[in-house]
């Protein structure tokens, strides 16, 4: 199969598109599910959560509070590298073994909705397709202020913490441009899976997962007439 990189900015409208591939049947993995699934009590990263932050970051039935870590976290660029060193190797796992899944349930390709794919870049040399959903700043800035009801210092604080849209949507294959309507963007979302269906980019990798596993049966094949004995 072949990896296809979802991500944009807040309100954006990302989490829309990827609601419309799973609709059109895609494998679509979430990292921000998996992200909430991986701290929750009884991990390891929830654990080392509370000993690095300590207990005020829980709520009263144990969980992590995302509220209070986000504000925690949010001015203080060194305890928001500490989370991501604690958090990201375990998404990373996660999502490895989920996309191993689709693999073996025959899916030609599996879409990563993954926030920071550009800023972390970790997983950028993995992908085959990179999508963006973009929309311009003040519609962006507008959707924020009424989705969370916050004031606009306080969106367009937001805003500035995450890498702009306009440089996403120039490191990017694809641009879905979600400013207008959202007729408009499900139309440029089918478009691309049409294109995404349509692709032949996943029968190399796979032709040699094939040819791989078959030389592997074989050796296997030989060492055993070789090692026992003859009828």
């Amino acid at each position: 199969m072949f990896l296809v990189g979802l991500t944009g900015g807040i309100a954006s409208g990302k989490s829309s598109v990827a609601q419309v591939f799973q609709q059109l049947g895609c494998a679509v993995i979430d990292a921000d599910l998996i992200a909430q699934r991986v701290v929750q009590p009884g991990y390891p990263a929830h654990r080392r959560i509370v000993e690095a932050f300590g207990t005020e970051v829980l709520l009263e039935n144990g969980h992590i509070n995302r509220v209070a870590l986000g504000e925690l976290i949010f001015n203080q660029p060194d305890l928001r590298q500490l989370l991501n060193t604690i958090t990201h190797p375990a998404i990373g796992k996660e999502m490895m073994k989920e996309t191993f899944k689709y693999f073996l349930q025959g899916y030609r390709y599996v879409i990563l909705d993954i926030p920071l794919l550009f800023e972390t870049q970790k997983l950028l040399r993995f992908m085959k397709h990179t999508v963006v959903v973009y929309c311009d700043r003040d519609t962006q800035l507008k959707r924020l202020m009424q989705r969370n009801q916050l004031k606009l210092e306080d969106a367009e604080a937001r805003i500035t913490a995450q890498l702009p849209l306009k440089d996403k949507a120039r490191l990017a294959r694809h641009v879905l441009d979600n400013s207008g309507e959202w007729n408009v963007t499900k139309h440029q979302v089918i478009l691309l899976y049409t294109e995404l269906e349509n692709s032949l980019e996943y029968l190399p990798l796979r032709l040699g997962a094939l040819t791989g596993l078959a030389g592997a049966a074989a050796l296997l094949y030989l060492l055993a007439r070789c090692l026992l004995p003859l009828p």
